[in-house]
């Protein structure tokens, strides 16, 4: 088994430690960085992804991977740094207002990470000119609402209204989800994009931000 193969079964069992220890052997048998993470991290972080769509591994299990994935990015961000691996794509992502729920959220962005996207989570409770004033200042791809309150979702309307308003709604994906929210709501939004879970999430992100 190649070590790199290790590092993703390793990955997917959430053993950090372990994950740790052979990604650091790979720097110093002078394996690219970006290999590294590419068939190395992201590939188990992907394994796991699909599995947690196909309801095989459950909220635990894609925690303690996204642990184990985060110990072995930490030792690869200087390296990528320096080969000048630039992330897949940018996303401002938060909860909408009025809603305080991130376990959701929280979920989208390991996953979002775990397909090799710089995510920066604004939390919860975002008003919509805070996800706007966020995606100018860090030129981001990507605009993704969570919510889990059917009285909140109304928000991600103000959200899309409020980029249009800005100017930049042309230059952005709109996504948007959350156990209320649906397909036809995010029509009716004018949103982009909608998505029933966290892996579809992060793989439709990926897509739009290839594709832009």
């Amino acid at each position: 088994m190649s070590i790199l193969n290790e590092i993703s079964a390793f990955l997917q069992k959430g053993r950090a430690k372990n994950v740790k220890e052979l990604v650091q052997k790979a720097i110093d048998e002078g394996i690219e960085a970006k290999t590294i993470l590419d068939e190395g991290l992201l590939s188990g972080m992907n394994i796991i992804g699909e599995k947690f769509k196909n309801n095989e591994v459950y909220v635990p299990e894609v925690l303690i991977a996204a642990r184990a994935m985060n110990a072995g990015t930490e030792l690869l961000k200087p390296l990528l740094v320096s080969e000048g691996v630039e992330a897949v794509g940018k996303v401002i992502l938060g909860t909408v207002r009025g809603d305080l729920h991130d376990i959701g959220k929280n979920l989208v962005r390991m996953m979002m990470e775990g397909k090799g996207l710089e995510v920066i989570d604004l939390g919860i409770d975002v008003p919509p000119e805070a996800f706007i004033s966020a995606a100018k200042e860090q030129g981001a791809q990507i605009i993704a609402c969570s919510a889990l309150l059917t009285t909140t979702m109304t928000e991600m309307k103000h959200v899309v209204e409020h980029a249009e308003k800005e100017g930049i709604r042309n230059n952005v994906t709109i996504m948007v989800g959350g156990a209320p929210v649906t397909g036809s709501f995010c029509e009716s939004i004018g949103a982009d994009i909608y998505t029933p879970d966290a892996a579809s999430a992060a793989s439709e992100a990926a897509a739009a931000c290839k594709a832009s």
